[in-house]
């Protein structure tokens, strides 16, 4: 996304909106082993909420590779 960045006399410069994005590793216990993956902090309070093979297994039958 882009939009203004807003000083405060109120001049406009253009700026970028980031994902916040972390570097998470993760065990799991089917394939018994440690995978990393890049995500956004909202994918992780999914991970949190759902688990982490509950989340693969959703993004997997989407044809979503994550791994």
């Amino acid at each position: 996304m882009v939009g203004n960045k807003v000083s405060h006399s109120n001049r406009k410069t253009k700026r970028r909106f980031y994902p916040n994005l972390q570097k998470k590793r993760f065990f799991i216990a089917e394939e018994d082993r440690w995978i990393t993956l890049n995500i956004t902090t909202s994918v992780l309070r999914t991970i949190n909420k759902n688990g982490i093979d509950a989340v693969l297994k959703k993004y997997r039958e989407k044809g979503i590779c994550l791994v």
